[in-house]
């Protein structure tokens, strides 16, 4: 898992070590306006990769309702466009999860795992401009609530092929 703020002034040094795609990824989530962009999954290609831009609007939520994912053939670069803040949580995939609901074969490429209180979960905190790079061995929470009330969130995913980096 990688993650940082597109606001940073050190973000091309931060980003030129990722492969390109996930280059293209990030400058496109940095020089888009996607808080005005119409809520959707829409297919888009960078620099010739193809990629999906997933516009959602969603409200966080207490972390004990939320189930951990993970993907497989997408790399997942999720950004918070506006609201939050946003907690995210992570941990690395030992292949012990016990799945809850696994749709890997289907175009969703998403595996949900039931929550596992002895995981070694990390947080970062998101707020407008943070993105977070979600590898194939990467477990992650989305949309979690900060204190004690839920917010609005315009979250936004790119799904970068696995194979393209």
């Amino acid at each position: 898992m990688i993650y940082g703020n597109v606001h940073s002034p050190m973000i091309d040094q931060q980003i030129a070590m990722l492969p390109g795609a996930l280059q293209s990824a990030i400058r496109f989530l940095k020089e888009t306006d996607l808080a005005v962009h119409e809520p959707g999954k829409f297919d888009m290609e960078l620099n010739g990769v193809p990629m999906i831009l997933q516009v959602l609007d969603l409200s966080t939520a207490p972390r004990e309702t939320l189930r951990p994912e993970i993907h497989r053939k997408n790399i997942d670069v999720q950004f918070l466009a506006s609201g939050g803040p946003e907690r995210a949580g992570y941990y690395s995939d030992d292949g012990n999860g016990q799945v809850d609901e696994n749709l890997l074969d289907t175009p969703r490429d998403i595996l949900f795992y039931h929550n596992n209180p002895a995981a070694y979960e990390g947080t970062i905190e998101m707020t407008v401009g943070t993105y977070a790079i979600y590898f194939p061995w990467d477990v992650h929470i989305p949309a979690i609530q900060v204190g004690d009330s839920p917010v609005t969130i315009r979250k936004i995913v790119i799904k970068v092929p696995v194979d393209a980096c």
